[in-house]
């Protein structure tokens, strides 16, 4: 796995790529030190992953995970930061990304984190996971046919597993179907919701109460 570190402080991007290129199947194949040069080298080096810090000088965490999600659809954005206020959570994920990490989560965690990411998972901090939540259902106003409306009765249980955090694999064993029939139907909820991942289509389904 690829993966590109942004943190403005060159200390946690040193200690970063050292504990992460200890592993066999993680390479850090760049650094950058803002959002704008983060944008840059995801352009040029095209990671699997970013590690994205959030409050930097210059381009934030924020816009460059919009910019790279944008431009770059296939590259998961990994949120690891020491903000857990509201409003940086839920700008983050509706950024694009991922999963949402403190700085103070375990080595082996922000691992599984990152593996898990690749796999399709979706990894928020317990301090901010009850937040995200109460904001989603908090928003929760939508009535549930305005969302299946669009799918087909297969797609909305697909939707269903995903909101639960269920990866490609635990779908296809939970709705006896193959790999490749759920990572099609993923794509047409993908395309149906106008969204970029997993993550944001897991909220959608949250509000429209599935």
């Amino acid at each position: 796995m690829k993966i590109l570190l942004c943190d403005d402080q060159a200390v946690i991007r040193d200690g970063l790529e050292m504990l992460l290129n200890l592993e066999k199947d993680i390479q850090v194949i760049a650094t950058a030190q803002d959002g704008a040069e983060a944008v840059v080298l995801a352009a040029q080096k095209q990671p699997d992953l970013v590690l994205m810090d959030l409050k930097m000088p210059g381009t934030n965490g924020i816009e460059a995970t919009r910019q790279i999600r944008a431009k770059f659809p296939n590259i998961k954005v990994l949120v690891l930061t020491t903000y857990d206020d509201d409003e940086w959570v839920f700008d983050a994920i509706r950024a694009g990304a991922s999963g949402y990490l403190l700085k103070d989560t375990p080595r082996e965690k922000i691992i599984e984190a990152i593996r898990g990411t690749m796999a399709g998972k979706s990894f928020v901090d317990p301090a901010v996971a009850g937040k995200l939540l109460n904001q989603v259902a908090s928003n929760q106003t939508q009535p549930a046919s305005l969302l299946t409306d669009k799918l087909t009765e297969r797609e909305t249980d697909v939707l269903r597993l995903i909101a639960r955090g269920f990866n490609n694999g635990e779908i296809a064993n939970q709705l006896h179907l193959s790999e490749g029939t759920v990572r099609n139907h993923v794509s047409a909820i993908l395309e149906k919701l106008g969204v970029s991942d997993r993550t944001q289509a897991a909220v959608i389904a949250i509000q429209h109460g599935l």
